[in-house]
C-alpha cells in the first residue's frame, strides 16, 4: 500500500491525526510501503509497549506529551520536539511518563 491517498500533498496536523482514548494505544497508519512506514500513535498515561525487537531502524519523534523510551536496558526520557533512532535488533520498549503521541519512522532498507 503506497501513502494513504486522503493526505497526500496536504499539510498535516500530524498531532490531532490520532486521538488520545482513555487506557489505550491508539495507532493510525499514514505510510505503508516495502521500504517503509510511517505511522502515528497516541499513548494514554500508564501505558506503553513492552519490550521487542524490530529488523529495522526506528525514528521516534515525539508530538505531544512525555515518554519513557528504554532501548537495551537503558531509559530515556523523550519529551515533544524530541526524537530518537531505536537501532535495529536492539531490544526496546516504550511507556507513557504521560499521555504522548509519537509519529514513528520504520526503515526497511
Amino acid at each position: 500500500m503506497a501513502a494513504n491517498e486522503t493526505i497526500v500533498g496536504k499539510v498535516l496536523d500530524l498531532s490531532s491525526m490520532a486521538a488520545y482514548q482513555e487506557g489505550s494505544v491508539v495507532s493510525r497508519t499514514l505510510v505503508d510501503r516495502k521500504i517503509g512506514t510511517i505511522t502515528l500513535f497516541s499513548f494514554d498515561a500508564g501505558q506503553g509497549l513492552s519490550e521487542h525487537t524490530s529488523p529495522y531502524d526506528a525514528f521516534v519523534q515525539i508530538l505531544d506529551g512525555k515518554a519513557e523510551i528504554t532501548i537495551e536496558g537503558v531509559p530515556r526520557t523523550v519529551s515533544a520536539g524530541e526524537a530518537i533512532i531505536m537501532p535495529a535488533n536492539a531490544p526496546h520498549s516504550l511507556r507513557a511518563v504521560e499521555r504522548f503521541k509519537m509519529m514513528l519512522v520504520m526503515i526497511r532498507a
